[in-house]
This record gives C-alpha cells, structure tokens and sequence, in this order.
C-alpha cells in the first residue's frame, strides 16, 4: 500500500470536475495538468510535478474528439514520465453504442476501435461506466485489466431519497428489461416493459405499455440519452395507460439536439441521471447524481488506496 503521496489524480479538461470530486472521495489533492493553445490551434500538455513511480489516476470522459484524444495523451504522458501505473476512468465512452458495424456497409465500428487505441497506448487500469455493450471491454489482448462499472446500487439509494410515491419501473424495449429487473428487485418495486419496433437508424415507434402503471409513477429507464425521442414516445404509452406522474432514469445524459425542449415540452417532470457526460448539473428539469464516490470505491479496492 502506497502513501498517499504515492498517487497523482488527474483529468482531462472536460471531465475536471468528476476528477476533482474523485479525488475529494480518496482523501487525495487533485492536479491539475498545465495547458495551453498554441496560434496554429495545438495543444501544450505539462504535468506540473514528478510523476515517475507514483500511480496516476485519470479521469476523463470520451465524448468529443478532442477529449478522446487528451485521454491518450495522457496516458502516453504518464508512460512518458515513468508513472508507477497508469489507471483510468472513462466516465461516459464516446461512440460506445458502435461496437459492431452492419453486414455489408463497411462502418467502422469505433465503439470497438476507440477502445483499441485507448488499450494501445498501455494503461493498466482501465475502468467503464453503464456501457451499451461489454464488447469493447474484450478489444484488446488480455493486457490491460478492465472493469464494467454497474451504477445500480448508487441509483437505488438515490431513488429512495426522492418523492416519487408508488412507482414502476419501464424499459423503453425488451432488450434492456433484464438491467431493468434488476434495478427493480432491489428496490422491490414492479417493472415492465415497452413494445418498441426499430424501423430506421435512428427512429422508432412504441406501441403500448402494461397497464401495471396505472394510478402510480412511471420511471423510465435507459443506459443513456441522446434525442429522447423513443424515452418520450414511451412516456406518452405510460400515460395512454395510466400513469399518474412521468420520469425518466439514464445512466448517461447526452441530450443531444433539442432534447431537452422535447421532455420540457412532454408529460415528462423530471430526469434523472449521472455526472458521466461534462456539463451535466442539476436544474427544474434534471436531476444529477454524482458518480465519484462510485469511482472512489472502485480505484480504492484496485489500487488498495487506505
């Protein structure tokens, strides 16, 4: 067991406040990296103190290309400069929902890909956060170690504090009714599942929803949100058969577009959801858990943090 000037806990831009919260969790002073934007539009990475033989902690969510890329930087920074270990944490993993390309369209599918190369620059720890598919988690050659982070247990406590009344718990489809059922055994609550039919890439129509939601609260639950378009359809369903209150439960919160207009504007009331994507806070309409203490328990265990 290092002392706890044995670590260095960094992250990358977008994910600075994650990264600091995390730190706060262990007990440990967060660093933050020195940058700065050249004229030609490059960017100066420096670690501002020694790193070599410490274990680096990185913190860095996935979601624009520009971060995709400070997270291998600093991996390779920390290869670099001789750290101890290199250990990450990807909060929210940009084109995880791409893990296999369509027969007969020559897609690359980056999900897997984007995984290779943050495999390749060599960290040793690499940990996950609610992914659509484990698939990315086997895109490398056994030498780096993994783990799929599962939020469930820090939802149900979450869930427990707020004024939902008698609810139920919805799966937008059958294809994540099992994370559903088991997000609903252990709040020992009720769950269903709604009819959904894909018909183009990124539409859908759902049809009906059980009426064991009616006369109690829906929460609708799903691994992310990106349009909301198929979370709002099932919204309507659950209020076709009578459900009294409306929310929405995801993991990630991508709310991309005017998805935020569309559930302001929906009999949706509230959303809740993790810190994972940047920017995400709580206001009338979200409602924002932070997934640090998650982390902390997680880097603590591995890297047997006291």
């Amino acid at each position: 067991m290092k002392s706890r000037s044995g670590y260095v806990v960094v992250a990358n831009l977008a994910s600075t406040d994650v990264g600091k919260k995390v730190a706060a969790e262990l007990g440990l002073e967060f660093t933050a990296m020195e940058r700065r934007l050249f004229a030609d539009g490059e960017n100066y990475h420096a670690f501002p103190k020694d790193i070599a033989g410490k274990a680096l902690i990185i913190v860095a969510s996935t979601h624009t290309e520009e971060s995709h890329q400070e997270l291998m930087d600093l991996i390779q920074g920390g290869r670099y400069y001789n750290a101890a270990s290199v250990n990450v944490v990807i909060p929210y993993l940009g084109y995880s929902t791409m893990e296999r390309a369509k027969r007969g369209t020559f897609e690359i599918p980056k999900g897997v890909t984007r995984a290779r190369q943050i495999f390749r620059a060599r960290p040793d720890f690499v940990a996950f956060v609610d992914l659509h598919s484990e698939a990315v988690l086997h895109a490398h050659g056994g030498e780096v170690s993994t783990k799929h982070i599962w939020t469930g247990e820090l939802v149900v406590e979450h869930l427990k504090k707020m004024d939902l009344g008698e609810f139920v718990l919805v799966s937008p489809d059958y294809g994540f009714s099992k994370q559903v059922a088991k997000l609903a055994s252990l709040l020992k609550c009720s769950h269903t599942a709604a009819d959904k039919d894909r018909y183009d890439t990124d539409k859908t129509i759902v049809s009906q929803v059980s009426s064991v939601v009616k006369g109690k609260t829906a929460v609708i639950c799903d691994d992310m949100i990106r349009t909301g378009g198929s979370i709002i359809q099932t919204a309507e369903r659950c209020r076709d058969a009578g459900a009294t209150g409306i929310a929405v439960l995801a993991t990630h919160l991508v709310m991309a577009g005017d998805a935020r207009k569309r559930f302001l504007d929906s009999a949706i009331t509230k959303v809740i959801g993790s810190d994972s994507y940047p920017g995400r806070v709580s206001d009338d309409l979200l409602e924002v858990y932070s997934l640090a203490p998650l982390f902390a328990d997680v880097l603590r265990n591995y890297l047997k943090i006291g």
